[in-house]
């Protein structure tokens, strides 16, 4: 083997191109691919009637029929005077939260919720970003565990509200241009309105919720009646540059508040088509506004919350050219981009009173009378762990509904 090593011919000295005296070879990198990462909007649904179908059920399930005896029920209470703030504080220490209370109600971060009227069982709906829409009945043995799961549209459900003429009908907005009504009796999701992309909220402008103010991202309000034929308004107006949310007054109907860029707006909708200027103005905000609602009651104020970290509350009762603010209370509104925003909401038992989710820690939910005094702050070590963006008040009951970004409702009743 030595021997054969030897007799191997010898290589030849590397040298250098340099001591060569020729140029370096110029190496190029292959080019990199262009494929560029693209998303897909996901498709419109088509047009309704769409059939409700619960998506967490079995295929061929039907819905079941409490469903329907449920819905139908509207509130056998009559609302409660409004409370002296001792009695009022004593009725929210009695409100508690139990595991049973707490449950995953849609997949992904909850846009918007709404609670049912009927006061036998705590019903409530909520939509998430995703454009499905879930009904959650407390220690109900329906679905699965109270929940039934539909996906009535393909983006955020931004906005939703029972009627409360028509118990049995759900409306939910997506900002994929769809309003839809679900109908429990008929088992369908009816168009009501439909529009490219971009609706934001709504409001209802007739006692049997017929007539809508619906809002868009790009400052416009539409005036929807549903008992028209088809899908369209009835007339559309360009407000401003941005639009947030619209609140129509609860007593003179002909009045609703628009919370725009850095003012809330209040106009008058019989003279949009010949003078779009408001009645009233609300300033002192120097962030977006993230919602604005009148009252539930008188519409004697309007309750802003707003990116700048305020809560505001203004005197509204005589809708002068600059309507007076008389609170400010100083709340962490940075969410971040992975929660739902802040908003503050009245409550409609006891409209001098409103509740707030809350970024604390612990974390927390509280309530404030508009001078700015907490009245009470909901909070369970076990049973409440993340942060509540989307809060509401029952109509009727001592109940209080809290949504975070994992899909999930909590619920706190006495």
């Amino acid at each position: 083997m030595r021997s054969q090593a030897a007799q191997s011919e010898s290589l030849p000295a590397r040298r250098s191109l340099r001591l060569q005296n020729k140029e370096a070879e110029v190496l190029t990198l292959p080019p990199e691919p262009k494929g560029t990462l693209t998303y897909e909007q996901p498709l419109k649904k088509p047009p309704g009637p769409l059939p409700m179908i619960p998506v967490n059920l079995d295929e061929g399930s039907k819905l079941p029929s409490q469903l329907v005896e449920l819905c139908s029920e509207s509130s056998t209470e009559q609302v409660k005077a409004k409370l002296h703030l001792k009695e009022y504080r004593s009725a929210l220490s009695h409100m508690k939260i139990t595991p049973g209370r707490v449950a995953k109600v849609v997949k992904d971060r909850i846009f918007s919720a709404a609670f049912h009227p009927c006061t036998s069982s705590l019903f409530m709906a909520a939509g998430d970003k995703w454009g499905r829409v879930g009904l959650w009945s407390v220690e109900s043995d329906w679905g699965h565990d109270g929940v039934l799961l539909f996906e009535p549209h393909t983006r955020p459900v931004g906005c939703m509200a029972f009627s409360t003429a028509q118990p049995t009908h759900l409306l939910s907005l997506s900002y994929d241009g769809s309003l839809r009504c679900m109908d429990v009796e008929k088992a369908v999701f009816n168009d009501v309105y439909d529009t490219a992309d971009g609706l934001k909220t709504f409001s209802f402008m007739s006692d049997d919720c017929l007539s809508l103010l619906v809002g868009n991202w790009y400052g416009e309000v539409a005036v929807v009646d549903r008992r028209t034929p088809g899908n369209t308004h009835e007339s559309l107006h360009t407000l401003d540059q941005v639009l947030r949310c619209v609140s129509v007054h609860p007593l003179q109907k002909q009045y609703f508040a628009v919370a725009e860029r850095k003012t809330v707006s209040i106009y008058d909708s019989r003279y949009l088509k010949r003078n779009i200027q408001p009645v009233s103005q609300l300033r002192g905000h120097s962030l977006s506004i993230s919602s604005a609602y009148f009252s539930p009651c008188t519409g004697n104020r309007v309750l802003t919350s707003c990116m700048d970290g305020n809560i505001r509350i203004y005197d509204t009762s005589a809708l002068t050219s600059e309507a007076p603010l008389l609170t400010a209370i100083r709340h962490n509104m940075n969410t971040g981009r992975w929660l739902t925003k802040l908003s503050a909401m009245w409550d409609p038992k006891q409209e001098d009173c409103f509740v707030v989710g809350s970024m604390a820690l612990p974390r927390c939910v509280q309530v404030f009378h508009e001078n700015g005094q907490l009245q009470h702050t909901f909070k369970d070590d076990e049973n409440l762990t993340t942060v509540l963006s989307v809060t509401a008040f029952h109509p009727t009951r001592n109940a209080l509904l809290g949504g975070n970004a994992s899909g999930r409702l909590h619920a706190f009743s006495d």
